[in-house]
């Protein structure tokens, strides 16, 4: 992390980033990770089991959030861990795709360890699609 630890302070909020999801990108995600559940792809069929529309992958969405803490530690070797919870799918219209709106703030610094403690922002349209979101970056 090209950050000293010393200038960080518990809450303050060290990225932000809005992604864009579309249906060209989630068909690149599904031909890369072999997921090609039809509820990705299809509105169809993401209709009739009972969603608004396409959804995004889950994994992807979990992806692209750990990505904006990646690219603020400046390694993304650096991560030491990272969990979440999916609270809710992220709907992705074919005419406009949807807007992740991710922003991490820290929760913890460990000067012993030189590891920081974050807590992941990610909501799509103001709905939460990821809770507990937590990440353990150490200062490279």
């Amino acid at each position: 992390m090209s950050v000293l630890l010393e200038s960080l302070s518990v809450g303050q909020i060290v990225a932000r980033q809005t992604i864009h999801a579309d249906r060209a990108r989630l068909r690149d995600y599904a031909n890369a990770s072999g997921d090609q559940n039809a509820i990705h792809q299809d509105e169809e069929f993401a209709r009739s089991v009972g969603l608004p529309d396409v959804i995004a992958h889950g994994m992807w969405t979990m992806g692209v959030a750990i990505e904006v803490v990646a690219q603020w530690a400046g390694d993304p070797s650096a991560i030491v861990s990272y969990g979440t919870r999916f609270t809710k799918p992220v709907v992705v219209p074919a005419d406009e795709g949807a807007d992740l709106d991710v922003s991490a703030a820290i929760k913890k610094i460990d000067t012993d360890t030189g590891q920081v403690t974050l807590e992941l922002s990610v909501t799509c349209a103001g709905d939460k699609v990821l809770g507990r979101a937590l990440a353990v970056a150490r200062a490279q």
